[in-house]
C-alpha cells in the first residue's frame, strides 16, 4: 500500500469525477491524486461502488417525497444504476485490461529484476569474492605498511645519527681546518723567517767572504812581505851569525889580552862592555832567528763561499 493513500482520498476524488460526468478509473484517480499503487486505487475503487449503493439507498428511503417525485426520482435512479452499471462494467474490463496488462507488464518487469537480481547477485559475489581479496590484499598492505613504517621509524633514526655524525665530522673538519690554516700560517711564518734570516745568513756570509776575500789578500800581501822579511832576516841572521862568530873570536882574543893587560883597568872595562853588548846582540839575533827557523810558511789559502752566494 503506497503511502499517503486514503480511502477517503479515493472516495473524493471518484465523487469528484462523477460530479464532472466523467467515469472514475484507476488512471484518472491517480493522475487526480497524484500517486498510488494501480492494485490499491483498485481495491480502494471497488470499495467506493460498495459505498455508492448504500448511500443510494438511502436517498430512496427519504419518506417526505411525493408519491409522483418518489416514483420519477426512483426512474431516475434506475436509469442512472443502469447507467452505472453499464459504466462500472465497462470500467470494470477496462480496469481488468488494464490490470490485465499491468501484470503482463510486472510479469516482464519481475522477469527483468530476476535477471538484474540475478546478475546483482552474481555482482555481490564477485563483490565478496573481491572484498575478500581486498581484504587480504589490505592485510598485506597493512602488513607491509608496518613493516615499512618500523624500517621507516628505524632508517629516521639512522637519519638522525648521521646528521649528527656528519655534523660532529664538520664541526671536527672545521677545526681541524681551523688549526691546519693556523699551522699553515704558523708555517709560513716559520718559513718566512727561516728565509728572513737564509738572506740575512747569506747577506751576512757573502759580507764576511768579501771581508775575509780581502783579509787573505791583506794576509797574502802580509806573508809575501813577511816572507821577504824573512829571507832578509834570515840574510841578516846569517850574517850576525858570522858577525857573531867573529865577534866570538875577537872577545875570545880581548879576553886573552886583558888577561895579559892586568895593569890597564878602563881598557878592561870598556872591553868588558863592548864584550858584553856584542853578547847581548848575538843572543837577541839567535833568538829572532830560533823564532823565523820555527815559524811556517803561511800557506795561500781559498776563498770560503757561503752556501746560496751567488
Amino acid at each position: 500500500m503506497a503511502k499517503g493513500i486514503t480511502q477517503d482520498q479515493v472516495s473524493a476524488a471518484a465523487d469528484a469525477l462523477v460530479t464532472a460526468g466523467e467515469r472514475p478509473t484507476v488512471e484518472k484517480i491517480r493522475a487526480r491524486l497524484g500517486t498510488g499503487s494501480p492494485n490499491t486505487v483498485t481495491r480502494m475503487l471497488d470499495t467506493w461502488r460498495g459505498e455508492l449503493a448504500t448511500r443510494l439507498s438511502q436517498v430512496l428511503a427519504l419518506p417526505e417525497l411525493p408519491g409522483d417525485v418518489g416514483q420519477a426520482f426512483t426512474e431516475v435512479w434506475r436509469l442512472a444504476m443502469a447507467q452505472a452499471g453499464s459504466l462500472a462494467q465497462a470500467a470494470l474490463a477496462q480496469e481488468q485490461n488494464a490490470l490485465l496488462a499491468t501484470q503482463s507488464s510486472l510479469t516482464q518487469e519481475r522477469k527483468l529484476w530476476e535477471i538484474a537480481l540475478a546478475e546483482a547477485q552474481g555482482i555481490a559475489q564477485s563483490a565478496d569474492q573481491a572484498r575478500e581479496v581486498a581484504e587480504t590484499r589490505l592485510a598485506d598492505v597493512q602488513r607491509l605498511v608496518e613493516q615499512q613504517a618500523g624500517q621507516l621509524a628505524e632508517l629516521t633514526q639512522q637519519r638522525d645519527a648521521s646528521q649528527r655524525r656528519a655534523e660532529q665530522l664538520n664541526e671536527a673538519f672545521e677545526a681541524h681546518k681551523s688549526s691546519v690554516a693556523a699551522e699553515r700560517e704558523a708555517q709560513a711564518a716559520h718559513v718566512r723567517a727561516v728565509e728572513d734570516r737564509a738572506h740575512a745568513e747569506i747577506d751576512r756570509a757573502r759580507e764576511e767572504t768579501k771581508a775575509l776575500q780581502a783579509t787573505l789578500r791583506r794576509q797574502e800581501r802580509e806573508a809575501s812581505t813577511s816572507a821577504v822579511r824573512l829571507e832578509k832576516a834570515l840574510d841578516s841572521a846569517r850574517a850576525a851569525e858570522h858577525v857573531a862568530a867573529e865577534q866570538k873570536g875577537r872577545s875570545k882574543v880581548l879576553e886573552q889580552q886583558l888577561a895579559r893587560m892586568d895593569g890597564l883597568p878602563k881598557a878592561l872595562l870598556t872591553a868588558q862592555q863592548a864584550l858584553q853588548a856584542a853578547r847581548k846582540r848575538e843572543e837577541a839575533l839567535q833568538s829572532k832567528l830560533n823564532h823565523l827557523a820555527e815559524k811556517p810558511a803561511p800557506k795561500k789559502r781559498k776563498p770560503r763561499r757561503a752556501s746560496g752566494a751567488g
